[in-house]
Parts: C-alpha cells; sequence; structure tokens
C-alpha cells in the first residue's frame, strides 16, 4: 500500500531470554498498575526488526477480562524504542493496521517513517491482536477454504447458492472445532481490554495510538471506554460505526464499483500503453468479458472468474497496484500470458493460510449479531448487485460464515467521544474500504477532533504515503499536539489535494516496487480470497 517497509508477514517470535526493561510497571505505581503482567522483551525473529534494535515478546493477558485470574493467552508485542533525550520522549505509541485479522507486529517501524522526526519522540509498540499471527493461540480453521478455483461467486442458479451456503456452514463449523472458548472472547472489545494490558505492561498512565482501517474502529472503542489514557490519536481511514457489519459491507459494495471505474477509465487514458480500450466502458466491456471466458477455462486450471474478480480488487483499495495490475490484465487480455496471471494470483489472491480470514469472521460475527435470515441477506445482496455487481456476492460470500457462527455475538460499544481530548482523524474522500462518511461522522462523535481530508484519492488509509500536506501534519500533530483548527459545520478541518495518478509512461517508476510495499498494511476487508 505504501512506503512503509516491506514486513508482510507476521514475524514468529524467537525462543531467547527474557531482557530487562526501563519502562516495565512494577506494581508500586499505584492501583492501576497492581497486577499487571510485564513483558519478557528478547530479539524479534524478522530480520527488519532485529536491524532496528526491536524487542519482541509475549505478554499474557486473560482469555475472558471477567475471569482475570482464569485461563491465559498470549498477545506478541514488539517495541522500537525512542532515539531522543529523555526530556523529550512522548511516551508509547501503539499501532494496529486493520483487519481485523492484519498482524501489526512488524508496524513498530511505523515511527521511522513521519517526517521531520516527529516519530524518534515515541516508542513504538507492534502487537498481533489476540487469535492474529505469533499471538498464541493464532487461530486457523481450514487453509485450504480459498484455494482456487472456487465456486461462481454470483449465484445465478439455487445450486450455487447452496453450495456457497454448505460452504459457509462448514468453515464455521470448523473455526468451532478450531478454536473453541477463544472464539467468544474475539471481540474488538475483548481486543481492546489487550491494548489496556498492553499500555499497563508498559508502565504507562496515557497511550498515544495509530490505527489504520479496522484499527480505527479499536481506537474509536478504546476512546469511548479508556478517555483519560489516550494522550494522542491518529485514525486513518475511519469505520463508520452507525453500520458496524452487516450495512458497512453493502457500503462498500458501492463504493468498490465506483473505485474500479475510475481505473477502468485510467487504463482508458493510457490505451496507447495497455490497448484495452479507448473509454472507461470499452475496459470495462473487455474486463469483463474476459472473466466470461475463465468461467468455463480457467487460467492454468486455478484462476477462474471468482480469482479474476479477487486479483483486481487490489484497484479499488490503493493506486500503488494499478500500474502491475495494468500489467497483469492486458497481459492475459492481450497475449494470453498464462504464466503471468498464474503469478498474479500468487501475488494478490493465493492466501497460504487462512489465519486473516478466520479472525475477520471471529470479530466480526461476534461484535455484533449478523441477521440470521438469509432471505435478508439474499434480498439485500441482489438489490446491491443491481447497483454494484464487481465485488458485491464475493463480498456477501466473505461474510456468509456469520450465518452459522459458532461464538456468541455481543452487542457493539456506543461510541462516545466526547471525553477524548486530542483526535486527528485521517480520510481519503473515494475511500471505498472505509468510506468517507465514517470519517465524517467520527468528527461527529469527538468534538475536541480535527478531520484531515486527501481530496479525490482512492487509496485507504493513504497517509505517511508521500502526500506532505497530509503527511507534515500529521508529523506537527506528533511532535507538537497540534490539530488543524475545527470548522464550523459538518465538514472536514483541513483539505489535502490528492497527488497525481500513477503514470505508466514515466521511465521513473517501477511496478513491482510500488505493489510489493502495498501489501504491508491490511485493508479493512482482507481481499477476498
Amino acid at each position: 500500500m505504501k512506503g512503509l517497509v516491506l514486513f508482510t508477514a507476521a514475524a514468529t517470535l524467537a525462543a531467547v531470554a527474557p531482557a530487562s526493561s526501563a519502562l516495565a510497571a512494577p506494581a508500586s505505581k499505584g492501583d492501576d498498575f497492581a497486577g499487571a503482567a510485564s513483558i519478557p522483551w528478547g530479539q524479534c525473529a524478522s530480520p527488519g526488526l532485529q536491524r532496528r534494535g526491536a524487542e519482541c515478546g509475549l505478554l499474557d493477558v486473560p482469555l475472558d477480562y471477567s475471569k482475570p485470574n482464569g485461563k491465559k493467552i498470549q498477545i506478541a508485542v514488539s517495541r522500537i524504542k525512542h532515539k531522543v533525550a529523555d526530556k523529550d520522549y512522548q511516551g508509547v505509541m501503539l499501532v494496529n493496521p486493520g483487519g481485523p485479522g492484519g498482524s501489526g507486529l512488524t508496524l513498530s517501524v511505523l515511527g521511522e517513517y513521519v517526517p521531520n522526526g516527529a516519530g524518534a519522540a515515541y516508542d513504538w509498540i507492534g502487537f498481533d491482536p489476540r487469535g492474529v499471527g505469533s499471538s498464541v493461540p493464532a487461530l486457523h480453521c481450514d487453509d485450504s477454504y480459498s484455494d482456487g478455483p472456487k465456486p461462481e461467486y454470483i449465484p445465478l442458479n439455487s445450486q450455487l447458492e447452496k453450495t456457497w451456503l454448505n460452504r459457509s456452514k462448514g468453515y464455521a463449523k470448523a473455526c468451532g472445532k478450531a478454536g473453541g472458548d477463544l472464539l467468544n472472547h474475539m471481540t474488538t472489545v475483548d481486543s481492546v481490554n489487550d491494548m489496556e494490558s498492553i499500555r499497563k505492561s508498559l508502565g504507562a498512565q496515557q497511550i498515544n495510538y495509530y490505527g489504520f482501517s479496522y484499527g480505527t474502529y479499536l481506537g474509536q472503542v478504546y476512546g469511548t471506554l479508556h478517555p483519560d489514557k489516550v494522550r494522542r490519536m491518529v485514525l486513518d481511514g475511519n469505520v463508520d460505526v452507525r453500520d458496524v457489519w452487516y450495512k458497512a459491507n453493502l457500503n462498500q459494495d458501492l463504493n468498490f464499483e465506483r473505485n474500479e471505474k475510475i481505473w477502468f477509465g485510467w487504463l482508458a487514458k493510457y490505451d496507447s500503453v495497455y490497448h484495452l480500450g479507448t473509454t472507461a466502458k470499452q475496459v470495462e466491456l473487455r474486463f469483463y468479458a474476459e472473466q466470461n471466458k475463465l468461467r468455463t477455462a480457467p487460467a492454468g486450471g486455478v484462476v477462474g472468474a471468482d480469482e479474476w474478480t479477487d486479483i483486481f480488487l487490489y484497484a479499488g483499495y490503493y493506486q500503488s497496484t494499478w500500474l502491475e495490475l495494468a500489467d497483469e490484465f492486458a497481459g492475459w487480455a492481450n497475449d494470453r500470458n498464462t504464466d503471468l496471471i498464474l503469478q498474479a494470483y500468487e501475488d494478490w489472491v493465493a492466501p497460504g493460510d487462512d489465519n486473516g480470514f478466520a479472525v475477520y469472521n471471529a470479530v466480526q460475527c461476534t461484535d455484533v449479531q449478523w441477521p440470521q435470515s438469509w432471505n435478508q441477506w439474499k434480498v439485500d445482496n441482489w438489490r446491491t448487485f443491481l447497483q454494484a455487481p464487481y465485488i458485491t456476492w464475493s463480498n456477501a460470500w466473505f461474510n456468509a460464515p456469520c450465518l452459522y457462527w459458532p461464538g456468541k455475538a455481543q452487542k457493539p460499544t456506543k461510541i462516545d467521544g466526547s471525553k477524548v481530548k486530542s483526535v486527528l482523524f485521517v480520510g481519503t474522500t473515494l475511500d471505498a474500504a472505509t468510506p468517507f462518511e465514517g470519517s465524517l461522522e467520527a468528527r461527529r462523535l469527538f468534538p475536541n477532533g480535527s478531520l484531515l481530508a486527501e481530496v479525490g484519492q482512492t487509496t485507504h488509509a493513504n497517509s505517511l504515503n508521500g502526500n506532505a500536506c497530509i503527511d507534515d501534519t500529521i508529523a506537527d500533530y506528533l511532535a507538537t499536539g497540534k490539530l488543524p483548527q475545527r470548522k464550523a459545520g459538518d465538514k472536514p478541518d483541513k483539505n489535502c489535494d490528492s497527488l497525481p495518478q500513477p503514470d505508466p509512461t514515466a521511465a521513473s517508476l517501477s511496478a513491482k516496487s510500488l505493489r510489493v510495499d502495498s501489501a504491508v498494511r491490511e485493508p479493512l476487508y482482507p481481499v477476498h480470497h
């Protein structure tokens, strides 16, 4: 997604002897820290974290916070300490990449990407939320569930509909068997409680927090439940808390449709390069014509119509993917380059394991009770499909395990940010994964916050990605606490122009290098495998 660093996989913690920590919290710090577990810091397994002198460890936390002395699980945590004199130290900065299900263990590197050295005053804390990556246990249900080619997403007949419902029910059943008691304790509130455990283990009176995508929901819930523990927060790509999670997915379908069409228009602009059509409509017709051929003859026996949708979904997420995806679309459509499209499948879609998908469901299916009537899902998704055919049914099946999920659903937290003293919201006005209305709603709910908007940008959660107007404002906030002055009315408090779209005729651009960086942070909803 951006110029952060290539640490896409969760690092496996090395078995090392504990290291002492100057920030460890002894119980004598007061009742707030009483009983707090410590993190036995040691060497990280990630080479990138090792190069930066990071520390890693596993923090024991309660499986069920209503039973603090009961069964424990472990949260994988990393830390890169501040690089300034102690008198200039600004505290700990927790980071979450989104998902739910995204690994954040390596995101302790984020501080070095804040301009003007403003990140150097913080201890940056990455962590894998419960069930994710290097945390123990990590949830896996069926690693082969998303292997291609999958059944057709669009349920054009009753047999396809039944097939997908049975698949979804089987996956939920497998998660019940694999997850056990964990599935009843995977809500956003559980992860907020884990953030509190991290805070206490570090001996911090307050935390700073930088959350992307779903991580903004974590931040909004944390600010509601623990407003006095918030010092500064940057929330980029804000979840609309009114829509968690059923309606959020339907809204997302409409916004991805718009963004895919924007990409088709960009391809048409560069028809001299890609030869896919001179208008957005011509490119769109070519796109679906190629997909239709794959329904009956999957490329390499793997890339069918579903996988075609999955590969090119990233164009709706990140403009940094446009160049490589354009090469892959053109390479197949014009030259029937099977090796290229199979490599695209491996790069963009092939899941490897189902940890992200499993945790995604475990969180969203228990944060709130989803509709239990398939007829409601069916009507709502067909209605949405008429306006947004690209992603609607793939998204529906991605969430369909919630129809059968064995974990106990809870009621979502009513967000109230009135007591949070400082938060900077960031949003791109054409974000598809977290539509911009979510950032406006967050601003309404947090009267002491300000909203920074990147106007005309389709990239999801795009901060610290080279737009000086955006990035310097964030750096100034982290350095001084200064927010853009809040304006009257229901609108952003500061607007920044979007950077230009990629230009395939510019010799200096490398599609591959841009794509690699695009995968650093998980989208709100992991790509539909």
